[in-house]
């Protein structure tokens, strides 16, 4: 029975969870269309008041040189109540600041909301005790569940 439970356990969240697709990256799956997934995280970072830098869509900048993707954009965000303190750990920091998310259909269809953890990036900089790290990762975690949530 415990082994059953645990199989249901690890299936659950293989299905549902975020997915480390590359080192740093957190990536959730989307039941939305690329663009609906991508125009959800912006809205709702938007009301949390965070500042949208810019949107780009990689899949039209191929277009404008003759070539195809499959959707893929990037949202460029922040403000300086999360990055500041961050950056108070190390200024190096700011290399990947503003923050980013992105938004690709894969080529099994499905969509994915990824970002890069902020706990990778302090350890990058050598700073993985710093103190903005938790409070970025929930409010990310946050953002992108509810671009996601169906």
């Amino acid at each position: 029975m415990k082994r059953l439970l645990a199989f249901a356990l690890s299936l659950l969240l293989l299905i549902a969870g975020p997915v480390a697709a590359a080192d740093g990256l957190v990536a959730l799956k989307s039941p939305h269309s690329a663009k609906e997934t991508m125009d959800r995280f912006e809205a709702v970072s938007k009301e949390r008041g965070l500042v949208i830098f810019a949107r780009i869509d990689h899949a039209a900048g191929a277009a404008k040189i003759g070539k195809t993707l499959l959707p893929a954009e990037v949202l460029i965000f922040g403000n300086p109540q999360g990055g500041t303190p961050f950056m108070e750990c190390a200024q190096s920091v700011g290399i990947d600041l503003p923050l980013k998310a992105l938004v690709w259909k894969d080529a099994r269809d499905q969509v994915w909301l990824g970002y890069n953890d902020p706990a990778f990036i302090a350890q990058r900089h050598g700073v993985a005790q710093c103190p903005a790290v938790t409070g970025l990762s929930k409010a990310l975690a946050w953002l992108a569940q509810a671009a996601v949530a169906p």
